[in-house]
C-alpha cells in the first residue's frame, strides 16, 4: 500500500477547499506560491510553524497533517485566517502607496481570525505614550474601514510626512475630536488647533510574555 505524503496530503485538500496555490499562500506568514509547489512536490517538507499554520488555513487536523492515518485528540479549528502586514509608525504614510509597501525589504505579515477589511495592518508599540495599558513591543492590529466611537484607539497623522501617532479617540462635538495619550506625560492632540487624520481603529491588541 503507497504511504500519501505530507505534500500530497496538502494538496488534497487545498483543491477540496477550491483554493489555489497562491490563495492558500495569502493565508500564511511564512510561505510564498512557489513554497506551496514545493511543499506540495515534496521538495521541500514544511516547517513545524508551517504546518500548523497548514492546518488552520486548510481546517484539518495538524497530526494527520504531518503523518496521515494517526487521529489526533485536538480538534481541527476551523477558522479563517487573513494576513496583514506589520509595519511601523513612520510606514504608515505607505498605505496610500501599496506598490512601496511591497518593495519594503524583509516585512512581515501576521495572522488574524478576525475578518478585517482590505488594507489592514499591524504595527509595533515603540514609546510608552499608552503605558500602562499598551506597553512597547505590544502589536495592535488597525483597520482602516472602521470608524471610530469614543473610547476607542485609533492610529491617526498629523501630517503627511509625520510619523503616525497611536491615541485614544475622543469627540468634541461640531466634527471635532481630540487623542489623548494614557499616560499623562504625554500631550492630548486635537483637530481644534491642528489637522488630524485618523488611519484606522484598533481591532485586536497582541500582548506578549513579558519578565518582571
Amino acid at each position: 500500500m503507497t504511504t500519501e505524503t505530507i505534500g500530497q496530503r496538502i494538496r488534497r485538500t487545498r483543491k477540496a477547499l477550491n483554493l489555489t496555490q497562491k490563495d492558500l499562500a495569502k493565508t500564511l506568514t511564512e510561505a510564498t506560491h512557489g513554497s506551496i509547489s514545493q511543499w506540495e512536490s515534496d521538495t521541500t517538507t514544511p516547517s513545524a510553524k508551517n504546518l500548523y499554520d497548514l492546518s488552520i488555513a486548510l481546517e484539518c487536523d495538524f497530526v494527520w497533517l504531518l503523518n496521515g492515518g494517526k487521529k489526533s485528540n485536538i480538534a481541527p479549528a476551523s477558522l479563517k485566517s487573513f494576513k496583514v502586514p506589520l509595519i511601523n509608525c513612520s510606514q504608515v504614510v505607505l498605505l496610500n502607496q501599496p506598490e512601496k509597501l511591497d518593495d519594503l525589504p524583509n516585512i512581515e505579515y501576521l495572522m488574524t481570525s478576525l475578518n478585517v477589511s482590505k488594507g489592514s495592518f499591524a504595527i509595533r508599540i515603540d514609546e510608552d505614550s499608552m503605558e500602562p495599558e499598551f506597553k512597547q513591543g505590544d502589536i495592535v492590529i488597525i483597520d482602516p474601514e472602521i470608524k471610530p466611537t469614543p473610547g476607542e484607539f485609533v492610529v491617526a497623522v498629523k501630517n503627511k510626512n509625520e510619523a503616525a501617532i497611536f491615541k485614544k479617540y475622543r469627540e468634541l462635538g461640531d466634527n471635532q475630536f481630540e487623542l489623548t495619550p494614557l499616560n499623562p506625560d504625554y500631550r492630548t492632540d486635537s483637530t481644534v488647533d491642528k489637522q488630524i487624520k485618523i488611519v484606522g481603529t484598533m481591532v485586536e491588541h497582541r500582548i506578549f510574555r513579558r519578565k518582571r
